[in-house]
């Protein structure tokens, strides 16, 4: 029944996406969205997937092969990982990947990417990358890499597709729209590099508090809903190192 509702649906919702060849005479950053053990590594705690699942492990594969091209080539790459206060819920979700803990830690795959000097690492306690940026006075870490680090085009990827990532690249649009981003152009979210979770509708009828998410379903929304606010939905990406002027 889920198949055919998610055939249904991209009939209906059909998303076309791209071949992207990032420009070599620009600078490109590369942006990882919660990839950490909290919502990705199976049994980690309340949000992590009970069983491996074949979505979230090509995610990681995906987003590690790329951190190692971008830290080969010394391109820009900034890390968010959700990090929570115990007093501080986030609602509707229960606690997770609270600060300290191995829950807010990037998973195994990753976790090298802590001692690369072009690696930015930023913990947030929302759902969203851009407003998790803001410091107590008023700059925001986000804004401040594309500026100084002169980026032309961003490469998001990570999970929740449908939550995180789909906020992180609203806020993103609307900034560059705005132009505050200058001198970014182009925000681009790699489709095999994201990743949302599974509750199929009988678990959540015998939850109390939680809704279905149909993962196939959600994530084909997310990027849906990413593409019609202006992102670029890439299904193959691939990198050239820019020109030294």
């Amino acid at each position: 029944m889920v198949s055919e509702t998610v055939d249904l649906l991209k009939n209906e919702l059909p998303l076309e996406q791209e071949s992207v060849v990032l420009p070599e005479d620009v600078v490109n950053g590369l942006v990882l969205v919660d990839i950490i053990n909290g919502f990705c590594s199976v049994g980690a705690g309340n949000l992590a997937p009970r069983e491996p699942n074949r979505q979230i492990t090509g995610m990681i594969n995906e987003s590690a092969r790329l951190a190692r091209l971008f830290c080969d080539k010394k391109l820009p790459v900034l890390a968010f990982l959700d990090s929570h206060q115990p007093n501080k819920p986030e609602e509707p979700y229960p606690p997770h990947c609270i600060a300290g803990t191995d829950e807010s830690k990037l998973v195994p795959a990753l976790q090298w990417i802590e001692n690369e000097p072009n690696v930015t690492i930023r913990r947030k306690d929302c759902f969203d990358g851009f407003l998790g940026s803001v410091e107590d006075d008023g700059s925001n870490v986000f804004v401040d890499w594309v500026k100084n680090n002169h980026i032309k085009a961003i490469l998001v990827v990570g999970i929740c597709t449908d939550i995180c990532v789909l906020d992180f690249v609203c806020s993103t649009i609307s900034a560059r729209n705005r132009g505050f981003l200058a001198p970014l152009e182009d925000v681009i979210v790699y489709s095999r590099g994201c990743a949302t979770f599974d509750v199929p509708l009988h678990v959540a009828r015998n939850t109390k508090g939680a809704l279905s998410h149909p993962q196939e379903l959600m994530h084909h929304m997310g990027l849906y809903m990413a593409k019609e606010r202006g992102a670029i939905i890439a299904n193959e990406v691939s990198l050239v190192i820019p020109k030294k002027p």
